[in-house]
This record gives C-alpha cells, structure tokens and sequence, in this order.
C-alpha cells in the first residue's frame, strides 16, 4: 500500500498505492505517517517526494470501513490517521514535494495542502466532497490552496478546482501532461537536494515557524465537528441519502 524508493542524491520517493482509488483505511493513513516521518529523519533524507500510483492521487477515508463498524472505532482511528498523516508532511523535517494525479479529495487535500509544494498533472482536480458524506475536515488545508473566499464556496457546493485554477492561484507550482508528472516533481527535488541540507532542514523548520496559522489546531478543530455529526446520527443519514 505504501513504498519507499530512495535516490542516490537523498530524494525519497513515498507512494501510495491502494486501488481502485487510494481511499486509505486508518492503517493506511498511520503507514503513510510513519513513511513520510522516517524519511525525514533519516539524515541521508534531503527531499521527499510524495505521489500515488492510479486514476487519481487520493480519494480520502475509506467510507466502506466506517460502514462495516457499529461503533465509532473507525471515526476515531481516521481521525487519528488523517492528523497523523496531514502532520507528517508538515513536521517532516525536510521539504515534502506532492505530486497530484487526476482526482485529490478530502484526505488528499490534506495531504497537498500541508506539503511544502504542489505539482500536478493538468487533469487534475481538487475538491472537498466532505458535506456530501456528512463530515467536516481538511478546510484548514484547502485554504492553504484556494482562497479564502474560493474554499468556503467549494465546502459548501463540494465543487472542484483544476490545477490551472491552483496553478494561477500560486499553490501549484508546474502543471504538466500526467506522464511527465512524476519527472517534474523528481526534478524539482534534485533542484533542491542540491542545496546545503541543514539550511535547507532549517529553512522548512523557519518556515512552519512564521506561518500564518497553527495547522495542528485548527484541522482538530474541525474534526471535532465531524465528530458531532456521527454522535447526532446526521453522518449516517447524509451518507444513505448521497448513495441513493
């Protein structure tokens, strides 16, 4: 499901690999934290590179899992999962490039919008599909693509972005044919494993030191509201409604 390759200049690769659509169980969501982090830490580690084989770069929460456990296990542990992994590719200590394929939904935008850099094919598309399946979350991390304006239209409509429109917004940096996709971030990596690696480590740890907002609290903040509408029984509704 998750897989390593290293590079000889200290490029780490972390792919994510679950058909049909990597909609990750929690296990998966812990195994992609723990993939992102131990690269990082590795002092070899001066890039990381993370993309997913398949239609789409990532689908969110596997929906099936919550639907097969009568209690709230699952809830909790893709909460859990999700903020693990969400916060791996923003504590990493190293700059985590994100390479975007067809459809980024829900926990993907998670992942893209705490990645330090964002490249995608141009048949990608963004979007929080969440108000469709009844839950809330990854608003603090699409606003780190779209604007503030543009994010609360989209949670509300569940409407996508392209990665032009990201790409004009500035939070995509290139927008290439999805078979040069994995060559683009690869070279956007070896352009930065080429610098100093502990100004470089220092840069990503200054950076998340001036940032605008604490993304650790806000996205728990959110989850808590998901939370919420499972405990009201408004989740599960929705979810039967939207399969219907």
């Amino acid at each position: 499901m998750i897989s390593t390759e290293r590079h000889d200049d200290g490029v780490v690769e972390v792919v994510v690999d679950h058909p049909p659509v990597n909609a990750l169980p929690v296990q998966g969501w812990f195994d992609l934290a723990d993939a992102i982090l131990s690269a990082g830490k590795d002092p070899a580690t001066r890039v990381v590179v993370l993309r997913a084989e398949g239609r789409g770069f990532n689908a969110g929460v596997d929906i099936k899992e919550f639907q097969k456990d009568e209690t709230f296990n699952a809830l909790v542990g893709a909460n859990r999962g999700c903020y693990a992994a969400f916060g791996a590719c923003y504590d990493c200590p190293v700059p985590v490039i994100t390479a975007v394929q067809g459809f980024c939904l829900g926990g993907g935008i998670g992942l893209a919008g705490n990645s330090d850099i964002v490249v995608a094919s141009d048949d990608a598309t963004f979007g929080l599909p969440e108000v469709d399946r009844g839950a809330l979350g990854a608003a603090t991390h699409l606003s780190r693509l779209v604007p503030l304006h543009k994010a609360r239209a989209m949670v509300y409509t569940s409407a996508t972005a392209t990665a032009q429109e990201l790409h004009e917004f500035g939070s995509v940096l290139h927008v290439v044919p999805r078979d040069q996709l994995r060559a683009k971030a690869l070279e956007v990596a070896h352009a930065i494993a080429e610098k100093d690696p502990q100004v470089i480590r220092m840069a990503k740890e200054s950076l998340a030191a001036i940032d605008l907002w604490d993304v650790h609290k806000s996205y728990r903040i959110e989850q808590s509201y998901t939370f919420e509408l499972n405990l009201l029984g408004v989740a599960d509704k929705v979810r039967e409604d939207f399969g219907k």
